[in-house]
């Protein structure tokens, strides 16, 4: 391959690496239910996309439902935290803005 053609994969490669170093980055909470099928939904799409995300059954831990209630304004599940950033439901188009992915 022309070194031409390597200096053109590499801002590629740059963009990748800046997008996994975001990712990796952010801190995620999904506050839940274990009989939530959209909590489910949320948690399998976190995992697809190999983001790191801390579980909170609201069910089992009202100091959580109290939190994720200030948070949200909320008292349905799931409610999502990415670096404070509040996402209600199970919104893929909101969630992957988010993480970026």
């Amino acid at each position: 391959m022309s070194s031409r053609g390597k200096t053109c994969l590499a801002p590629l490669v740059q963009e990748n690496v800046r997008k996994e170093n975001t990712i990796m980055a952010k801190s995620v909470k999904v506050y839940s239910t274990s009989t939530c099928p959209y909590c489910s939904m949320a948690k399998a799409f976190l995992k697809e996309n190999n983001i790191p995300f801390e579980e909170v059954d609201v069910a089992q831990d009202r100091d959580a439902a109290q939190e994720m209630m200030e948070k949200s304004g909320q008292m349905s599940v799931p409610v999502i935290d990415v670096d404070g950033q509040i996402v209600i439901g199970f919104d893929k188009k909101a969630l992957s803005k988010e993480l970026g992915v």
